[in-house]
């Protein structure tokens, strides 16, 4: 594939009508059930063209993953933050939000599902947090706590997100309001990163 292609409207055109489908069959079928004949059908293409984009509908996934969390880095406008707990805390909230919005487009019973938007999600927090510490031009290594902090938001993420009831009927404990549940794990958070405030 020619590089010039990408930046061809054809092209981004079609990429957008894949995304799209593929949005859209998620929450009817789940990750597991859809095939890339399902997407091109919905999207009115052949499979040739979707394999010009994707190599699969794993890359495909990994790619929507990695385009909806960065659109919603920048809405949130992170993208142009530096570190600060306040800063964390927006950030730790999208995070909830994301997952739990991602959870809600396939059954729980998808652990390939999850693991794919777990990778791409890391990886996010991980480049986010490397770029708000870099601005803080310290001598320390920053390796270690951005792993410790990117694990932790991931993994407190998830865990507000399940928290709900598994299906009617069943009793659970009711998942806290989110500015709550937030205000509540922050200072766990920020502990790894706190040395680097007011750094910057």
């Amino acid at each position: 594939m020619l590089r010039t292609e990408k930046n061809d409207p054809r092209f981004k055109r079609t990429r957008s009508m894949i995304l799209q489908s593929f949005m859209e069959i998620l929450p009817e079928k789940g990750f597991q059930a859809v095939s890339v004949q399902d997407i091109t059908d919905k999207a009115g293409i052949n499979r040739a063209t979707f394999y010009a984009h994707f190599a699969d509908k794993y890359a495909l996934l990994d790619h929507s993953i990695q385009l909806l969390f960065r659109q919603e880095i920048e809405k949130c406008m992170l993208d142009a933050c530096h570190y600060s707990t306040e800063n964390l805390k927006a950030l730790i909230i999208m995070v909830c939000e994301f997952i739990s919005n991602a959870n809600s487009h396939c059954a729980p019973s998808e652990p390939q599902f999850e693991s794919l938007v777990e990778t791409q999600i890391k990886k996010q927090i991980y480049n986010l947090l490397t770029v708000w510490l870099k601005q803080t031009k310290t001598s320390i290594s920053t390796e270690i706590p951005i792993t410790v902090a990117t694990w932790a938001i991931y993994g407190l993420a998830s865990f507000w997100s399940h928290s709900t009831p598994a299906r009617a009927g069943v009793a659970r404990e009711k998942r806290p309001a989110l500015n709550k549940f937030v205000n509540e794990a922050l200072p766990l958070i920020a502990v790894n990163l706190e040395q680097f405030a007011g750094t910057a």
